[in-house]
This record gives structure tokens, C-alpha cells and sequence, in this order.
């Protein structure tokens, strides 16, 4: 399938609400074109100096219109591609455009495991005292907190190409568990410096226990 592609420096997943501020002359025509045609488009993720994976967007709304012709637009995610060729300009376009291949995702995580992330993430917005609002396990899935736990760019990326449910928990589970146990430390931490310089209260030792 051919999609005009929107290349950003950003990781979106699907069903994910996505804000563009729209400023070049090439993605002003595109979005009118979605506008006209009621054409979706792709965002390919830009690392490492290529792209190779995006998420397919749809226009919802254009929010506000300016003077220049700039847009703030609201678009939704919707299905994960590989792109598979890439042309500088569509034909009759300003904006770049490919070939893509959808990607197959299984939602094959059974609640235990939905169940067992969504609480270690309720634990990790303890440990911060951050609030939370509570999620029911069913409406939770990989993608519904991915950019609210901590992961860095690298890590959303990776997440993004996992095509099993399963996969993507298990992987935020370990990263929950490394932040977690990283946070607690820091924690602990700052108890010991806080407490350099106070009064101690120690517990005698007996000294009939030493051994010379």
C-alpha cells in the first residue's frame, strides 16, 4: 500500500491521540489533501539516520487555522507499518510518500499479566508520588501508558515493532522492575546522606560476643 509519510523523531502507538503543529508548505498541502480525499497518512520513525517503522495516522480535526496558512491538527494512531520503498516527493506532491506493509499484532496477554503490569506501574507512580488514576485491567493494554512509565525513546521504538501482546508486557514489566528498583535505591539514598551529621541513638554492643 502506498501512504504520504510524515517523518518525525517521535514513536506513536496506536489508538494514541496525536497533536501536530503544521508549518511547512508540504504538510500544509498534505492535510488538505486529507481534508478533501479523507486520506491517512504515515508518521515513519526517524532514528539512527533512517526510517524504517511508523504508525499510520488519520486526521480527526483541524483545530485552529492561521493567517500563514499553519495548522494545529489532531490526528488518531491507528496500525503499525514497515516501510518498504521511499520517495523524496509523491507524484504531483510536495510531501513524501512510500510503499508500507501493515504489521500483524496479536493481542494474545492474558489479564493475569495485564493485570500484574498495571499494578507494577501503580507501584512506580507511588514510589515517585506521582498521582494515578486508576485503570481497569481489561480497558489496559501495552500501549496505554507507554509514554507515562519512563521509557526512553529507544525503548518505545523497540516496543513499538513487538507484534505480540505478551512480548511488549513482558518488557515494560522488566523496565517497570529496573526503574523501580533504581528509584527505591535513590531513595535510600538520600535517607542516608539526609541523616549524615544527626544525632545517632546506638545500640550497645555486648561485648561478650567478641571474638580475638
Amino acid at each position: 500500500m502506498k501512504l504520504p509519510l510524515f517523518p518525525l523523531k517521535s514513536v506513536f502507538f496506536p489508538g494514541e491521540t496525536v497533536p501536530l503543529h503544521i508549518f511547512e508548505d508540504r504538510y500544509k498541502q498534505l492535510i488538505n489533501d486529507c481534508r478533501k480525499e479523507a486520506l491517512t497518512f504515515g508518521i515513519p520513525v526517524y532514528i539512527n539516520n533512517s526510517i524504517s517503522y511508523g504508525t499510520e495516522v488519520q486526521l480527526v480535526e483541524v483545530v485552529n487555522t492561521y493567517e500563514t496558512g499553519e495548522m494545529d491538527v489532531v490526528c488518531v494512531a491507528r496500525q503499525i507499518f514497515k516501510v518498504l520503498s521511499f520517495e523524496k516527493q509523491l507524484e504531483g506532491k510536495l510531501y513524501a510518500g512510500g510503499e508500507v506493509e501493515f504489521l500483524e499484532i496479536e493481542n494474545d496477554a492474558d489479564e493475569a499479566l495485564r493485570e500484574e503490569v498495571l499494578q507494577k506501574v501503580e507501584n512506580l507512580y507511588d514510589i515517585m508520588d506521582v498521582p494515578f488514576t486508576k485503570i481497569s485491567p481489561k480497558q489496559f493494554n501495552s500501549y496505554s501508558l507507554a509514554h507515562k512509565m519512563g521509557l526512553s525513546f529507544e525503548q518505545e521504538y523497540k516496543l513499538l515493532l513487538m507484534t505480540k501482546e505478551t512480548d511488549r508486557l513482558n518488557f515494560i514489566k522488566e523496565h517497570l522492575d529496573a526503574t523501580a528498583n533504581v528509584l527505591n535505591e535513590v531513595n535510600r539514598t538520600k535517607g542516608v546522606i539526609e541523616m549524615n551529621g544527626h544525632f545517632k541513638n546506638f545500640d550497645p554492643l555486648d561485648f561478650q560476643d567478641f571474638k580475638l
